[in-house]
């Protein structure tokens, strides 16, 4: 058995895949693949026109159908079979692997990340949950991403795919992307268009010059419109470049430093491979030269493996290198042994609930390998306006309030957007010592951490919120009040109509009929707000806010009205 990545157009299906029926429909599929590719790898073995696929065949018809779409697509993971090898066995570990996998790409770079600082290399990290290496150095190319980038795509503002584009620009490219990606009156380049924008231009920013300027024989650009100047010979600007970053180059080695590595144009700077090292350590220099004529340097970093290999030689010049001892049992004994005593405890706690609940808590706040708890993010899909008013609103107010409570009674002092977003990151030392500050917490207190960790993972939008809504009574008039930004968004003449008959009578409403939208919003509002005398009506909420919502017309099309109406019969409403 080995691990591989072969094109798509080198695999086909096997005409023994145990799946004969129901497998057309990949759907389920698709979101995730193309989001984040290919996790399970492939069951292949080698025939006379390169692979047939035993186990994944729903993948491989997925992935070609992307790859139709996009014209092309990535090697995909597979698992080589030889003779001797049972595909069963092979496949029924590979799902019991993958299952401990966090299906978000941020999750899943916080996962490996946790264990690559705890001295994991990339090939046990991959091992560890059954995946490739490939997919593990991807996930934790991540580190490379501007932080308000990261935040913006666990909040669902930018696609994975950008994300990825993003992962080989300098620090410099990221920022001036997410500069114009904020700008409302921006175009910020995305997919692959943003490789484009990234690598393809020719115009070199005489800012990236390490050289005189004055030194270079060409012409010069300036653009009147980006108040930006440029070299106008790539050229003969990469033969003074190239000059200058071999003089520095130079000063790096006479100022001590074991050697200074200028990576390759195609190559992209990490560090999910690489070690902090001091310059008396054998710390290297790493200059990284980008297409549009950027250079960064890299100051005191090591290559891992040869990190180790320098360790290893320290000590043992130092006589510090002993055998290392095999543990007493085997891997099948520690395992044997592990499952026994998982069945033991899980029994034991069957009889102490107060218990449990304090390990759920604390499974939902730091999560676990088995547990894939988020925090409901709030997209507002771009819009500022709502985003505006969902902060300034007494219930969010409220609840950011008892976010802080929370945190002081869990002992953490950061200061995070949300309670629940370390996750696994941290490992099972976190998830232990959660536990831990839960059991010494009163029940009333835990049950107040589990009312807001279950607060913050409600997903918006959802049937829960309108049975939530109904059986809790929730009363809105406590928590909204109309304002500019709902009047803003509605754009139903006829529902307007009829708000305009609830605030101020039906002859009103039909008095102002014709008029447009607009002026029948300014006719609420102006009640609402008790101009000219009039009389501001108590305590109005329009029917969306309502619980249950309801509508103005008889036309269909709103989800919450829908949503109740399937559930409601599950709820006494008397």
């Amino acid at each position: 058995m080995r691990l591989e990545h072969i094109e798509i157009d080198n695999l086909r299906t096997s005409p023994v895949n145990v799946r004969k029926h129901g497998g057309d429909d990949v759907s389920d599929l698709l979101p995730s693949i193309r989001s984040i590719g290919v996790i399970q790898s492939l069951l292949v073995r080698p025939n006379c026109d390169g692979y047939e696929v035993v186990s994944g065949g729903r993948r491989l018809r997925a992935c070609q159908m992307i790859a139709k779409e996009a014209g092309k697509i990535d090697p995909l993971p597979c698992i080589v079979l030889q003779e001797s090898d049972d595909a069963k066995a092979i496949e029924a570990s590979l799902a019991e692997n993958i299952a401990r996998l966090p299906m978000d790409e941020v999750d899943q770079y916080e996962a490996f990340a946790a264990l690559k600082g705890q001295g994991r290399s990339v090939e046990e990290i991959a091992a560890h949950f059954g995946v490739t290496e490939r997919l593990v150095t991807q996930r934790l190319a991540i580190a490379n991403l501007h932080t308000p980038i990261l935040n913006s795509y666990r909040k669902g503002e930018i696609r994975a795919e950008t994300i990825r584009a993003l992962t080989v620009a300098s620090k410099s490219q990221q920022k001036a992307w997410f500069k114009l990606f904020r700008d409302p009156e921006g175009d910020a380049p995305t997919g692959r268009w943003l490789k484009a924008w990234l690598f393809g231009g020719s115009e070199i920013p005489i800012a990236h010059a390490l050289f005189p300027v004055e030194d270079y024989t060409g012409k010069i650009i300036t653009d009147l419109f980006e108040d930006g100047q440029f070299f106008d010979d790539a050229g003969a600007f990469w033969t003074l470049q190239m000059q200058a970053v071999l003089e520095r180059q130079q000063a790096y080695l006479e100022a001590g430093w074991s050697d200074v590595v200028v990576c390759e144009n195609t190559d992209f700077w990490n560090t999910y491979d690489k070690v902090k090292r001091a310059k008396k350590d054998g710390g290297k220099v790493f200059i990284q030269c980008h297409s549009n004529g950027e250079v960064e340097f890299h100051d005191g970093w090591l290559e891992e493996k040869e990190a180790r290999r320098l360790d290893r030689a320290a000590a043992r010049a130092n006589g510090e290198v002993t055998a290392e001892p095999k543990p007493e049992l085997t891997k099948a004994a520690i395992r044997y042994c592990e499952l026994h005593r998982h069945n033991a405890v899980r029994a034991e706690l069957l009889k102490a609930p107060q218990v449990a609940l304090r390990l759920m808590v604390a499974h939902v706040v730091a999560g676990s390998e088995l547990w894939d708890v988020k925090p409901e993010t709030q997209n507002v899909n771009g819009k500022q306006a709502i985003a505006d008013s969902v902060a300034a609103g007494k219930a969010q107010q409220a609840f950011a309030k008892e976010r802080q409570a929370v945190r002081k009674l869990l002992g953490l002092d950061d200061q995070r957007d949300y309670l629940i977003e370390a996750r696994w990151a941290s490992g099972e030392t976190n998830l232990a010592a959660t536990f831990a500050r839960l059991t010494q917490l009163s029940d009333e207190d835990v049950m107040r951490v589990l009312a807001f960790a279950m607060g913050e993972t409600l997903a918006s939008g959802t049937a829960v919120v309108e049975a939530l809504g109904h059986v809790l009574e929730v009363d809105m008039t406590h928590w909204w009040e109309p304002e500019d930004a709902f009047f803003d968004l509605l754009r139903d003449k006829a529902a307007i109509n009829a708000m305009v008959a609830e605030v101020a009578g039906k002859r009103a409403a039909a008095d102002r009929a014709n008029k447009t939208a607009k002026a029948q919003k300014e006719t609420i509002r102006g009640l609402l707000d008790g101009r000219n005398g009039s009389k501001k009506p108590e305590s109005w909420l329009p029917r969306y806010m309502r619980f249950p919502m309801c509508s103005y017309t008889k036309r269909k099309g709103l989800p919450p009205v829908d949503q109740w109406k399937a559930i409601s019969g599950l709820f006494d409403a008397s």
